[in-house]
């Protein structure tokens, strides 16, 4: 049997493919800023606008959308398809020549192109974001079933028992297809408590998010959080809300995916999204050129994980899998896993060991842990797309198991930030004074995160008068406190005295102090916050 010809056909397809680049066009303003600023109502909805109060995040130029008429005028240049755009970024994912895409700079709105093969770079990437941007109840009883051993290993059935089960909290999941989701049975519930929101396919552009057959990941994924089958199957966020995007084109591999998952966090910030959680990460291409390198897993290389970065900035709480190449000679983590604001989620096996597929952490993530922590994902049980319960391999399942995990968290500590639940999730991790490139932090204890959140927002809410005193000193006691302790100390660090405030006690007489400055220190079972007073 002749096989050249096949050959030479494989070798002309694969060149011809290559001749098509890919790019990011940066553009130079946004011309409708000042007006869509003046009214945050034209491009967030209400219950954005809401969560950045609420965490103290501004709204500012990147939340304006890209000027649509400039997008028209690249759609209508030669050779050129617009593939995704970036208000965060201010730019736009475009394929074509070389030649046609270089030819942009001749429009006065282009700013700078930045070539997915850095081959064709004139500066780095890096360099080019750093000009643009100047880049900083009645208890619930559950019968879990399946599903026991992945919830109570990061403590999350704690929290259902006390009615924290992600009620109020959105999540939004960027993943691949969701077939069927629409119909099985084990997301009736979801449907039913209309909480499946809504959903895109950034990828085919339709709302056809259920009609894409291209992958069933997605549906497993969003199983473990969202998947509810009685007495045999409960995810860990069974009452949160959740919209499903398509940002996985499962049958290529190109930066254009990284775009679209922008786009798509973009989104989720418009809209209010309090989570994202994604099982993607993007490491090789199918054109060698557009790879990344295992040294290019800083946080600062990748444009996914640059704007998995901004979309912490914006008040969202990212979860993303940690990857699955820690058997390879790739090994560690990948994009947009490599952010070293995001949270980053490692596997472990039903015995709470290290997987061997679980990317790890590296050199190339400098001052920072990678992966942030871990769950199951060795055999952990999801609900395929024919509605059956079945055992999968792989991050891509320990990352939501935990994401829906920190939503019941968040309903229970609903006043946190996001990186305030990042790190409590993190310190209450089984090997959090002792993080390795393995586990990272290690297994976290979300009912533990949550006490050390209600103490940081007891803490907070803690304060006393007058200052300066001249007899007795007064408290303000939050009413979730109890027994808190209080240490007062000289200027020069010496013990006074101590005593404990609750609500039967909330004043202490300090007349026999001498004039002069004192510290007190108030302590719950793990934190403690000093403030320092005046005795007349």
């Amino acid at each position: 049997m002749n096989r050249t010809l096949p050959l030479l056909l494989l070798l002309l397809i694969t060149i011809n493919s290559y001749a098509q680049e890919d790019a990011w066009v940066y553009l130079t303003d946004k011309p409708n800023e000042a007006t869509a600023l003046t009214n945050p109502l034209s491009i967030l909805t209400q219950k954005a606008l809401d969560r950045k109060q609420n965490h103290g995040i501004a709204i500012d130029a990147r939340d304006v959308p890209v000027h649509e008429p400039y997008i028209t005028t690249l759609k209508s240049q030669t050779g050129i398809t617009v593939m995704a755009k970036s208000k965060w970024f201010n730019a736009v994912h475009v394929r074509g020549t070389e030649t046609d895409i270089l030819a942009l700079l001749n429009l006065t709105f282009v700013d700078s192109i930045d070539f997915a093969d850095n081959g064709l770079d004139v500066g780095s990437r890096v360099e080019a974001l750093q000009d643009k941007f100047n880049i900083e109840d009645e208890s619930i009883v559950f019968t879990y079933g399946d599903t026991q051993n992945q919830v109570e290993m990061i403590n999350v059935d704690d929290l259902h028992l006390d009615n924290f089960t992600g009620e109020g909290i959105t999540i939004a999941v960027l993943d691949a297809g969701f077939p069927n989701v629409n119909t099985m049975s084990a997301f009736q519930r979801l449907r039913d408590n209309g909480d499946l929101l809504d959903g895109y396919d950034f990828v085919n552009r339709t709302d056809a998010v259920y009609d894409n057959i291209s992958s069933t990941h997605g549906t497993r994924v969003l199983s473990t959080m969202a998947g509810f089958v009685q007495d045999e199957f409960v995810g860990t966020a069974p009452d949160a809300s959740y919209y499903l995007f398509i940002t996985e084109d499962a049958n290529n591999e190109n930066p254009v995916e990284e775009s679209y998952w922008v786009e798509a966090a973009e989104r989720a910030d418009s809209l209010g999204v309090d989570l994202i959680n994604t099982s993607l990460g993007y490491t090789e291409y199918d054109n060698p050129n557009y790879s990344y390198t295992p040294a290019d897993m800083n946080g600062q290389t990748a444009f996914i994980s640059k704007g998995a970065s901004i979309a912490v900035e914006k008040g969202l709480l990212v979860v993303v899998s940690a990857g699955n190449s820690g058997a390879t000679a790739w090994q560690t983590v990948g994009a947009p896993a490599d952010s070293p604001n995001v949270l980053s989620v490692g596997a472990v096996d039903a015995n709470g060991d290290y997987v061997a597929f679980s990317s790890q952490g590296s050199a190339a993530q400098v001052g920072y842990q990678k992966p942030d922590v871990v769950a199951r994902g060795g055999a952990a049980y999801v609900v395929n797309e024919n509605d059956v319960i079945t055992q999968n391999n792989g991050t891509s399942l320990s990352g939501p198991i935990l994401c829906g995990g920190i939503a019941s968290l968040w309903q229970a500590v609903p006043d946190l930030s996001p990186t305030e639940v990042m790190d409590y999730v993190r310190q209450s991790a089984s090997q959090y004074t002792m993080p390795d490139n393995l586990l990272g932090y290690g297994i976290p204890d979300l009912a533990l995160a949550r006490t050390l959140g209600v103490e940081e927002e007891v803490l907070n809410s803690f304060s006393f008068y007058p200052n300066p005193v001249k007899d007795e000193l007064k408290f303000n006691l939050p009413i979730e406190s109890n027994n808190l302790k209080i240490t007062f100390y000289t200027s020069l660090g010496q013990e006074i005295n101590s005593a404990i405030l609750s609500q039967n006690l909330s004043n202490i007489n300090v007349s026999n102090l001498s004039s002069g400055i004192y510290v007190m220190k108030i302590s719950t079972e793990r934190q403690s916050k000093t403030f320092k007073f005046i005795k007349e």
